[in-house]
């Protein structure tokens, strides 16, 4: 009797990650949760990573092709530093994490990409990603397992969608940052694979302000140069289950 053999080297390791771009700042944000279907193997797991001070990458979906990836675009945009003597630009970033993941396309990254930063004029930017490349420049965007409870929620906060009357085209940092975390607290408390932590990285153009994030908990700043954004680190406490 005919057998058949299948090969499927990938998992699914749980997790939420969302991004939302402002008139000149951007929040990227993920849990720390680390999960095989009802089994929590870390909470301790970052899905958000600082790629250059214009520029975070979150990942999600298969954990060990999400480090590995991230690891190969620092690598990438190490090189272009040596060779230009300064970062790549946003924009150039995103073609360049939609190239590496086409390459692959016949045996994929199985990981779902959220870039999030600073463009060349200033402006808060998002780029999402699906496995293969297709890419698009949002305002948010959520992926992960909480997706299907995240995304209409920031539909109707952020893109006013089913809302009437008039509406701001870009919303203050310090009710983003509520918005994120009140995602992912309502995240946490329907899904067992969002949880125990959260970490927000906030992006700033150059020469705005920081005065909206002093005094907020759990907040250190994580940018290289003072000549450029300033990225800063977030750190909240979710429910523990």
């Amino acid at each position: 009797m005919a057998q058949q053999r299948s090969f499927n080297p990938y998992t699914e390791n749980g997790g939420t990650i969302l991004a939302i771009a402002g008139a000149d700042f951007a929040v990227v944000a993920g849990d720390t949760r680390q999960t095989e279907g009802y089994s929590i193997q870390t909470r301790y797991a970052p899905k958000v990573f600082r790629l250059t001070d214009k520029a975070v990458l979150a990942v999600n979906g298969f954990a060990a092709d999400g480090n590995m990836f991230v690891k190969k675009v620092k690598q990438r945009l190490e090189w272009y530093k040596h060779a230009h003597s300064k970062d790549m630009p946003l924009q150039s970033i995103a073609r360049l994490i939609q190239t590496m993941l086409y390459a692959k396309r016949f045996f994929p990254y199985y990981v779902y990409n959220i870039l999030g930063g600073i463009d060349e004029q200033g402006k808060g930017a998002v780029y999402s990603f699906d496995p293969v490349g297709s890419y698009e420049r949002e305002t948010c965007r959520a992926a992960g397992a909480a997706q299907s409870l995240v995304q209409p929620f920031l539909d109707n906060q952020i893109y006013f969608k089913n809302q009437t009357g008039e509406h701001p085209t870009h919303l203050p940092l310090p009710h983003v940052l509520q918005l994120v975390t009140d995602s992912f607290t309502g995240a946490t408390e329907r899904h067992i694979e969002v949880g125990d932590g959260l970490e927000m990285f906030v992006i700033l153009a150059r020469g705005r302000g920081s005065q909206e994030l002093e005094g907020v908990a759990g907040i250190r700043e994580v940018t290289t140069s003072d000549e450029r954004e300033r990225v800063f680190v977030i750190n909240r406490d979710l429910k523990r289950d």
